[in-house]
């Protein structure tokens, strides 16, 4: 495997997790939501997903962030007669969004990102060794 190739899968990683990492920030940001109207429907989690794809100037397959996807779980429901986005029955609505869920998302896909960024600086080392072997 030549270094522009493990560069530009190790880019492609880094990009579909930055994705990643923004779909959860979304989802964490609207954990505590409520809707407009009463009886509405608030915020639904997303899903990222990846797609595998072959760059044939380098032919090589990349992986990239695919279509995101809608979490069908139900919402919590807290009894809140008070609220102004309760129904008639005093409910609200709260998204199908689980702060423990997301975070322990975020760490993993932290953790890839990071595994992507080594790769490209080991191989940015070997870059530079092979040039100094050259130059010698």
């Amino acid at each position: 495997m030549d270094f522009m190739k493990t560069m530009t899968i190790a880019a492609s990683g880094l990009k579909a997790q930055a994705g990643r990492m923004r779909i959860i920030s979304e989802n964490i940001a609207n954990a505590d939501s409520v809707p407009d109207a009463p009886g509405a429907d608030p915020y639904r989690r997303k899903i990222p997903t990846f797609n595998t794809e072959l760059d044939r100037s380098l032919d090589a397959r990349v992986v990239t962030l695919g279509r995101v996807a809608t979490d069908k779980s139900d919402f919590r429901l807290k009894y809140e007669p008070g609220h102004p986005s309760a129904n008639a029955d005093g409910n609200v609505k709260y998204p199908n969004v689980n702060s423990l869920v997301e975070m322990t998302d975020m760490r993993e896909a932290q953790r890839s990102y990071e595994a992507n960024i080594n790769v490209i600086s080991a191989t940015r080392r070997m870059i530079q060794r092979t040039i100094d072997i050259l130059k010698a």
